[in-house]
């Protein structure tokens, strides 16, 4: 249709040199002059681009009937069939309401009647209704008639204004245009070539074809740079908090820990629920981790099952087996244990080698001060990471089976609770929480242990933000550890801070399949 619109176009003005009125062309397959125009608008527009011709749009209005109007147009308006409905005043009964909702329908009986009093068509008598006059000129169906055949009516603008607000009659905006012939005017719509290509260099046929000019205005298509998800802005915020403090990132790489990092090196009972299959995944092959170095492992299986430094210990039968199960990890407190372990190397008298390579991202653990380390070798520390752990969980609108968790550990002499209290108080001061409250709890790893609640002012009220506490001797004492090391740790999640700053109720809207990437582009900073 496109390139018949054209090459009549260019025929007509190579016979004529200007069309005036594109109404005139004699359009292939006519269907409505409205749908016509807009066809030679998309014709015109593309010999326009090849410099083939020029031309005037001009604007002309026209109106289309409803289906309402177009049913009245065929049948007669509601006045008209109202007044058909009823006898002549003195030759009949008088019709009732309801008898003549039953003959004209409820539209028209309520419509028309109105409509015929108005004009003075009807009138009452007793309870119904009759005609006053004995015949009509049904105008609006002649004037609908007129509009659908020609567009218009000649009848003035009052009459077109009451059709309109009656919603009989749509306005609608055309265009016609004025066409003369362009400085490249030419009968063939052979399109111009838009690539120079090999095939054209080697037959030559470059030199006698016609190539379209470049358009040096118009626009390139908009790129879209990257973007990080919300998860992410957050936990960039979080870590400059830790690296601002002068913390140093942990490798937290091992997604698969063996039991006991994940849970025998930090005195969680071999008998804990936490262990069971409900709530950890076990990995099934291969069967059975890699034994930890002997003299270690068997200093904590020893304080587990007859205890030692303080400690009674558990008083529950050792399992080798259960020591050696793999599993996802359940939280990343196994990278720190393994961190500890490693920083203690230096009190048993052990050189590990690449031990200064596995703090990444920060500052080397020093000294408290900047002093020297002590006669007993050991260092003070301060670590954290951020990494994803893996809990057998139902999933629902606040739990995932894989989530984020935010942890850190300082590691000094003397340290004690009040410490960890101050500490947690500008911890979350620089996350912008300044009403912090702390609850004592049992964790089997930390003693003292406290649950940490933050007021939330969105939500107004006290949320759980994190869960902290001081190790217990029983978990850093057979690392190698002098007696007077203190040991402060805690940890809370990364999603529910991120939920909370961006007012998501549902955790599948902020990760999963069903997040958009306009989501992820659009989602503003973070500034704690």
């Amino acid at each position: 249709m496109s390139e018949q619109l054209q090459q009549l176009i260019l025929d007509t003005l190579e016979k004529h040199s200007k069309i005036e009125d594109t109404r005139s062309l004699d359009v292939p397959d006519k269907s409505d002059p409205y749908e016509d125009q807009l066809a030679i608008l998309g014709a015109l527009n593309s010999l326009l681009s090849r410099d083939m011709v020029k031309y005037e749009s001009h604007d002309v209005f026209s109106y289309v009937l409803t289906p309402e109007g177009a049913h009245i147009a065929k049948e007669g308006s509601h006045e008209a069939r109202v007044w058909a409905a009823l006898p002549a005043k003195g030759q009949g009964t008088p019709v009732t309401p309801v008898q003549l909702k039953k003959a004209v329908g409820d539209e028209s009986a309520k419509v028309g009647q109105g409509n015929a009093f108005k004009r003075g068509w009807i009138a009452k008598e007793g309870d119904g209704l009759v005609k006053t006059v004995d015949s009509i000129t049904d105008t609006t169906q002649l004037d609908l008639q007129q509009i659908q055949a020609t567009g218009d009516l000649k009848s003035g603008d009052k009459v077109l204004a009451d059709l309109r607000k009656r919603k009989l009659i749509l306005q609608r905006k055309g265009q016609w245009f004025t066409v003369q012939k362009g400085p490249s005017f030419s009968t063939s719509i052979a399109k111009p070539e838009t690539d120079l290509t090999a095939d054209m260099l080697t037959s030559g046929a470059w030199k006698t074809s016609t190539f379209k000019k470049y358009n040096f205005e118009a626009e390139g298509i908009p790129t879209s740079g990257g973007a990080l998800h919300p998860l992410l802005k957050v936990r960039e915020e979080l870590r400059d908090i830790f690296l601002e403090m002068g913390f140093a990132e942990m490798p937290t790489s091992s997604f698969v820990e063996s039991a006991f990092w994940c849970f025998d090196a930090l005195f969680v009972p071999q008998q804990h629920p936490a262990r069971d299959l409900q709530d950890t995944f076990y990995i099934s092959d291969p069967p059975k981790s890699l034994p930890p170095e002997p003299s270690y492992y068997k200093r904590v299986s020893t304080v587990h099952e007859h205890g030692g430094y303080g400690s009674a210990g558990y008083r529950a039968p050792w399992s080798h087996e259960e020591s050696s199960k793999l599993l996802l990890r359940t939280h990343t407190t196994a990278s720190s244990a393994h961190m500890l372990y490693k920083l203690a190397a230096k009190c048993r008298g052990e050189d590990i080698e690449g031990d200064e390579k596995e703090f990444t991202h920060g500052a080397k653990p020093t000294t408290k001060h900047g002093e020297k380390q002590d006669d007993d070798g050991f260092r003070p520390a301060k670590l954290f990471s951020i990494d994803r752990v893996f809990r057998n969980e139902t999933m629902d609108a606040t739990h995932l089976a894989e989530f984020h968790q935010v942890e850190g550990v300082v590691a000094d002499k003397g340290l004690t609770l009040a410490d960890l209290i101050g500490f947690m108080r500008v911890f979350f001061s620089k996350m912008g929480i300044e009403q912090v409250r702390f609850k004592p709890a049992y964790n089997p790893y930390t003693e003292p242990s406290l649950e940490i609640f933050a007021f939330h002012p969105m939500l107004n009220k006290w949320v759980e933000v994190g869960n902290s506490g001081m190790f217990r001797p029983e978990m850093l004492e057979p690392m190698g550890f002098p007696k007077d090391v203190r040991v402060h740790g805690w940890g809370l999640s990364l999603e529910r801070p991120t939920m909370i700053r961006y007012g998501i109720n549902n955790i599948r809207t902020l990760l999963g399949h069903k997040v958009s990437v306009e989501s992820v582009e659009n989602s503003p900073a973070v500034m704690f």
